[in-house]
């Protein structure tokens, strides 16, 4: 259980202006069904949570205590890097002509693989529980997801997302230090 609300927050800040989020935002509003684009988008980020989570799962037995801190706190300096960086806007698979159910699907699966939430669930999965690692970050998916179709382009874009993705970034960042020093006993 303690894995499913840290997948949670992770996936929902992680997300927070994400380019498979402005995608999802696209999408909604070039099909105009934006509860089937959001469905979409959260199964192909819960089929990528669940490839971290399971690669986790394989790898926990392998691990140390501190190399599972080191692995997580990894994972927190790279994602807080991520959010550092300013988001590019997303190709907008005009071309894609597979209808308002499979083009989400396909493309946030295939933008969202290696992202920093998949990273987390694998860090975390590898901690304990998998399986919660896996419903916690699918489900914080589904919030940013099903926001950004309701929101639309247009509204989402017009968040202050730049500025809540700097202020995640620094904490994350200076947590991944600290849990990294902690984990190899210099703090």
């Amino acid at each position: 259980m303690e894995a499913l609300v840290p997948a949670f927050i992770a996936a929902l800040v992680m997300q927070i202006g994400d380019r498979s989020a402005w995608l999802t935002a696209v999408l909604a509003d070039r099909y105009g069904r934006p509860l089937q684009v959001a469905i979409a988008a959260t199964i192909a980020h819960g089929a990528g949570n669940a490839i971290a989570a399971t690669a986790g799962g394989w790898l926990a037995p392998m691990l140390t205590p501190n190399a599972k801190s080191l692995f997580l706190a990894l994972s927190l300096v790279f994602g807080g890097a991520t959010l550092m960086w300013r988001v590019r806007g997303p190709d907008r698979l005009e071309g894609w002509k597979l209808g308002s159910f499979v083009t989400p699907l396909l493309g946030i699966f295939i933008l969202a693989l290696g992202d920093p939430t998949q990273s987390f669930t694998l860090a975390l999965a590898a901690r304990s529980m998998p399986g919660f690692a896996f419903a916690g970050a699918t489900f914080g998916s589904f919030v940013v997801a099903f926001t950004a179709a309701m929101l639309g382009e247009l509204a989402w874009r017009s968040l202050p997302l730049r500025w809540v993705r700097a202020a995640i970034g620094i904490v994350a960042l200076i947590g991944g230090l600290v849990l990294g020093l902690s984990a190899v006993r210099l703090l």
